[in-house]
């Protein structure tokens, strides 16, 4: 089998070969061109390029780190720098057909979990509960179509699609199509960065209101706590791969078109060359952001409540020959089925003992509003 090649955007390969990956970001594009070989094992995957045998590795890690990963050495990883922007194409009318659970059983759901939460007796602090939407399209879609449309909403041209083939026969044909705003991690060279993102509160079309809420936001005893958790978990991971680890003590705020978000930049130098992007994404996941703290328990119940999460909620990204690469956090996206016409999005929030169940759902109806808007999805 021939060895996959790095090459920049633009090549005749990347122009018509079949793309099981694409990564957009502000500051650079990502796309994978082919397949050389398929892992449904992020440590094969990562063996395989430590060793060589592979020169690249794209794809999506799942929520579960012990369910099946989706990952692709592509046979070309082409890269570009800046957001490559075009006009959203024209789709077809996609509708929701469900909601699952539905609004009343998610507040139920988590209601169950604050009772633990409030309790003496059980060891947890935060679990992120989420819920989904069943969309149909009118007519089949592709997930390039999908991605564009998102990419072209999105103000900071994020967006990503995986196929997640290599995660065996349940996902043949499936696609992850989403724009995520979260980085879980980012190598280059001996550098590593996260940005991890935990409280929010939505945006408001009216500036004076809109930049209340966000200094609520960044005041919020509740949020900053549930913040907290994420960063002293990505402390705790990163700390023994790093020399050096630098944190601010108090997050700043981002925004997206949707949501007002608190997030902590955070930089660090590795100790070991060799560590790849893909070992440190498997390192940090999954955060308290996405799942909760203690990791274990919340995972737990999450398991109970919930039910499989697939890829939702898990990590996707790209790692080169080098180590380098970027993996982000997989929300605010949606699985297409490989009859192109279902979708199952997703989203979730994070739960502390003072959350309130009717903003906790409204808190996943603002956020289910990135791929909603951008595709003009209809009820």
């Amino acid at each position: 089998m021939q060895a996959p090649t790095v090459a920049e955007h633009g090549t005749d390969a990347a122009r018509t070969g079949t793309a099981p990956f694409a990564l957009y970001r502000p500051h650079g594009t990502v796309t994978a061109v082919g397949v050389h070989d398929r892992f449904d094992s992020a440590t094969d995957a990562a063996t395989a390029l430590r060793d060589g045998r592979i020169r690249s590795v794209v794809g999506a890690l799942p929520f579960d780190p012990d369910h099946p990963s989706a990952l692709t050495a592509p046979r070309e990883l082409c890269r570009s720098s800046g957001s490559l922007r075009a006009p959203a194409p024209a789709l077809p009318t996609i509708r929701i057909t469900a909601t699952l659970p539905a609004e009343d059983e998610h507040i139920d759901r988590v209601n169950t979990a604050l009772a633990l939460l409030r309790s003496d007796s059980v060891d947890l602090a935060k679990v992120v509960l989420a819920r989904s939407l069943v969309l149909t399209a009118a007519a089949p879609v592709t997930p390039e179509s999908l991605l564009a449309a998102l990419v072209a909403h999105d103000t900071a041209g994020n967006g990503y699609s995986v196929d997640l083939t290599p995660a065996g026969t349940r996902f043949a044909g499936h696609h992850l199509v989403g724009s995520s705003p979260e980085v879980l991690i980012r190598r280059v060279g001996d550098r590593v960065t996260a940005h991890p993102l935990a409280g929010s509160a939505p945006r408001h079309p009216d500036p004076e209101i809109d930049r209340a809420a966000s200094e609520t936001l960044h005041g919020s005893v509740k949020n900053l706590r549930e913040h907290a958790h994420v960063v002293d978990s990505l402390r705790s991971s990163l700390s023994p791969l790093c020399s050096e680890l630098d944190i601010p003590e108090r997050p700043s705020l981002m925004s997206t078109p949707q949501l007002w978000h608190l997030g902590t930049p955070i930089s660090g130098r590795l100790r070991d060359p060799s560590t790849t992007s893909l070992d440190l994404a498997l390192a940090v996941h999954p955060t308290p952001a996405i799942c909760g703290t203690p990791t274990a328990a919340a995972r737990d119940l999450i398991r109970e409540l919930e039910g499989d999460r697939g890829f939702y909620a898990g990590a996707l990204g790209w790692c080169d020959e080098n180590g380098d690469g970027e993996w982000m956090v997989t929300i605010r996206g949606a699985v297409l089925d490989s009859d192109g016409t279902a979708l199952t999005a997703h989203a979730g929030g994070g739960i502390v003992a003072e959350s309130d169940p009717d903003d906790e759902l409204a808190e996943t109806t603002t956020k289910f509003g990135t791929v909603l808007g951008a595709w003009g999805v209809t009820k």
